[in-house]
């Protein structure tokens, strides 16, 4: 390991530490000060200009970016309407509540055994407050809003080879990490190596920001104490009366803590898209497919499974059968089409569109990912542990557990999400590979790890594969740069009489933003195609 007092300062270092030290806000902040940063708007939802004269579009798939398109494009005169695979509005918009059931492409079908009133979101279950084209809709459809607990300095960071493989309180892990690179900035400072790039005052600010920054003592150390504690939490803690005084916790070593992979948990909640104030829907995130189906009641045809697209100078023709029964075929036509159908569904339809937008919707790969819903007797996260919503992490396959951010102190079942696991490579691979029932057991496995009350509490569970869902075959279109450099903008283009949306579509992917965003451009570059012609 590097010894930070050895190494040459440079601005960049300089920031990179500040970061690992209070997260990316502070850097932020740095970086604005010193001018390496700005801050960007977000623009209000479009109004389409000009008369459609009833021109007709057929949109594939009632999730939220074929609502968003077809609620503005009706409001402009459009006659819309929506083909949609499932029984239901929202595509992954979507919770499981006590009743329903899901059958994956492999033909298992889970039915979901929850108490009355409990529920889990296998897609989208956060809502960011910059996420602003969203929360627009949320509340032009009157969707109810709760606060969404993203962080949760009690809730736990576990590694299975560090500290005995003992779960540590999220404030104790953040609050060593600072104190001791804190302590490590400290030292490089007064020993004179930024000089070359802070003068004495920048220098004595520095010095001073880090002592309280990181809890550090006069001599600008992390050692045990009332400042360390405040921070970490007390062995004791203070009382009242003749109850015994404070008693300050030992912090972990920097080696032990260094070494291992504790620090990961700490960027989730630092980055932009997680930062404070998070929101969800009341009652689970399908509340807002179900309030924008309702508005466009009559508008979406369900149990639709589109088998070929056709377009040409006049308009373009959808092939579909029912998603349910089968049978004939039949054909939907209108003069534009807005499809949403997710490119890993729609590299399998047939559709006569340019070789450039085909190769676009050929080369995208789909995000892996599993979440686990898991329902136990009682709050025992709560009522024994006191973490009241949150995020624990960590290094096992599951990754991520998160406890409700709703119904506090209720007595009764309750539902928390046992796994998340979504990162590329072959544990999250190895993971979908599992049965359902598989994928619950090892849940209670290695969520046990952390919470030894899980055998004894747990009642049922329902696991969701996003590569064996039928109409997605994966959670999230997965770019890169190489990717989107060559087929972005392709993928994004009008093709004659068709256009895609969808979060496959923006930069924002894997977030219902993403997907707001993408089909109000889409619609607003389409509109201005029918205009024209």
């Amino acid at each position: 390991m590097k010894d930070f007092a050895n190494e040459k300062w440079t601005r960049r270092s300089l920031l990179t530490a500040i970061g690992l030290a209070g997260g990316t806000a502070a850097m932020y902040d740095a970086m604005l000060s010193m001018g390496y940063a700005a801050n960007s708007d977000f623009s209000d939802p479009i109004t389409l200009q000009g008369d459609a004269k009833g021109a007709s579009v057929i949109i594939l798939g009632a999730g939220i970016a074929g609502m968003v398109a077809a609620y503005e494009m009706r409001k402009a005169g459009y006659k819309v309407k929506i083909l949609e695979f499932n029984n239901r509005p929202g595509g992954r918009n979507w919770s499981l509540h006590a009743g329903d059931s899901y059958t994956d492409i492999g033909g298992t079908t889970q039915k979901v055994d929850f108490a009355p009133g409990q529920y889990f979101n296998p897609g989208p279950w956060r809502l960011p407050y910059h996420h602003q084209g969203i929360l627009h809709y949320c509340k032009m459809l009157n969707v109810p809003l709760e606060s969404f607990v993203m962080y949760n300095n009690a809730a736990l960071v576990h590694s299975a080879g560090a500290f005995g493989g003992k779960p540590k309180r999220f404030r104790e892990v953040a609050a060593d990490y600072e104190g001791h690179i804190s302590e490590l900035l400290a030292k490089a400072t007064s020993q004179n190596k930024l000089d070359d790039q802070l003068d004495k005052d920048e220098k004595d600010g520095v010095l001073q920001m880090l002592k309280t920054w990181g809890g550090l003592d006069k001599n600008y150390e992390y050692r045990k104490g009332d400042q360390t504690s405040d921070f970490r939490g007390y062995d004791i803690p203070p009382g009242g009366g003749l109850m015994p005084g404070p008693v300050p916790s030992d912090i972990m070593p920097r080696k032990e803590l260094f070494n291992s992979s504790l620090w990961n948990a700490l960027y989730f909640p630092k980055q932009w898209d997680f930062q404070g104030q998070l929101f969800q829907p009341k009652g689970g995130m399908g509340e807002i497919g179900k309030a924008f189906g309702k508005l466009l009641d009559g508008v979406i045809q369900y149990d639709c499974k589109v088998t070929n697209i056709r377009q040409d100078e006049t308009g373009v023709t959808v092939t579909y059968i029912n998603s349910k029964t089968g049978g004939a075929p039949k054909t939907e036509k209108a003069d534009w089409c807005v499809n949403t159908i997710p490119v890993s569904v729609l590299s399998q339809i047939p559709m006569n569109v340019g070789p450039k937008m085909r190769a676009a919707i050929d080369s995208l790969p789909y995000l892996p990912a599993v979440k686990v819903g898991l329902q136990f007797k009682r709050r025992f996260w709560e009522e024994d542990d006191n973490i009241y919503g949150g995020n624990t992490y960590t290094d096992q396959p599951i990754f991520n557990i998160s406890y409700p951010s709703h119904g506090f102190f209720e007595k009764g079942p309750a539902v928390l999400l046992g796994a998340y696991i979504y990162r590329s490579g072959m544990r999250v691979y190895n993971f979908e590979a599992l049965s359902a029932q598989e994928q619950i057991e090892a849940a209670l496995e290695q969520g046990s790890k952390i919470h030894p009350q899980y055998r004894a509490e747990f009642m049922t569970g329902v696991a969701v594969a996003w590569h064996r869902v039928p109409w997605t075959l994966g959670c999230s279109g997965l770019w890169n740069d190489a990717l989107r450099e060559k087929h972005y903008a392709d993928m994004c283009a009008v093709d004659n009489r068709i256009v895609l949306a969808g979060e496959h579509c923006s930069r924002l992917m894997a977030w219902q933003e993403g997907s707001v965003l993408s089909a109000l451009d889409a619609i607003t570059r389409l509109h201005k195609r029918v205009m024209s012609a």
